[in-house]
């Protein structure tokens, strides 16, 4: 009897072993979930700390601002945000904000407008020389944009453009954008031309069929370049610094350089309440549109 259940005993599944395996196994699973977001918190606090710093900043007094290390002020105050409201020189912070949205706008539309019809040319329309331009385009990406700001300047000088939001725009318009038009490209040659073919069989030529079939499919790469081109017009500092000369037609960046004077008093803290309002329409921007960032960056847009 006493083989017989031994026979038994040995032939039964070590339940009790497999319940400590899985458990074991939970744990490292439940301590690497724990290190993981610990270490993602870790690492927003970091990024998130400057944001943070210039948001106390501008709640501070102007004084209080530098050598104090102290994150939250000692006394708040709403100052700064009155002194970035009234403007500097002499022009209101509603004139540095409306010059920002126009360039802003005006540069999405020019960059859309131009980068769809370029793209769909290389994609769909077959012509001399296609590949050759096409390659010659993704080199310009290879090009530092300190290479050509002194041709571009004397340029736009000669053709009395300086001191006007054309320099700024009219690249915009011309498609100079390389990374877009290879964005829209890729995204396009992922499109069924079996499409195309029915538009033509229907009677349709290249501009019918880009408008009535194109574009609406072209929808998640188009609100990709809408958003990273608001993005970059809002923010850019160095094409207004070099272009613009008149303080009626600074956009905010500039405007904020305004307030720190090496020479004379500094107004850090109307600076740090400028940058606040500035950086909130990006901000909201972002948040409405991030799920459409992530759409246009998925889709096949990207495939070789």
């Amino acid at each position: 009897m006493s083989t017989v259940a031994e026979a038994v005993a040995s032939t039964r599944p070590d339940v009790g072993g497999a319940g400590r395996r899985r458990a074991q196994a939970q744990t490292r699973r439940s301590v690497k979930s724990v290190i993981f977001h610990l270490a993602a918190v870790a690492a927003s606090i970091v990024v998130l700390y400057p944001a943070a710093w210039m948001v106390m900043s501008s709640l501070k007094p102007s004084n209080d601002i530098v050598g104090n290390t102290s994150l939250l002020p000692e006394t708040w105050t709403l100052e700064n945000y009155v002194k970035a409201f009234g403007g500097i020189g002499g022009v209101e912070f509603s004139t540095f904000f409306g010059n920002s949205v126009l360039l802003a706008v005006l540069s999405v539309v020019g960059t859309v407008v131009s980068t769809t019809v370029v793209s769909y040319a290389f994609a769909r329309i077959p012509f001399p020389g296609r590949n050759a331009m096409f390659a010659i385009m993704i080199g310009t990406l290879l090009l530092p944009f300190h290479v050509v700001i002194i041709p571009q300047y004397i340029l736009f000088n000669q053709l009395g453009m300086v001191n006007t939001y054309l320099p700024l725009l009219v690249g915009k318009f011309l498609a100079t954008e390389a990374f877009f038009i290879f964005l829209m490209v890729q995204f396009i040659r992922g499109i069924p031309r079996e499409l195309d073919e029915a538009a033509r069989i229907d009677g349709c030529g290249h501009g019918r069929t880009f408008v009535s079939i194109m574009l609406p499919l072209m929808r998640p790469a188009i609100i990709t370049t809408s958003i990273f081109t608001f993005i970059g017009s809002w923010n850019d500092f160095m094409g207004p610094l070099l272009y613009l000369k008149r303080p009626d037609l600074y956009p905010l960046p500039i405007a904020l350089r305004q307030y720190v004077d090496q020479t004379t008093t500094s107004d850090y803290g109307a600076q740090m309440a400028m940058a606040v309002l500035s950086l909130l329409p990006v901000l909201i921007f972002f948040v409405i549109f991030q799920r459409y960032i992530i759409a246009g960056v998925a889709t096949q847009g990207l495939k070789g």
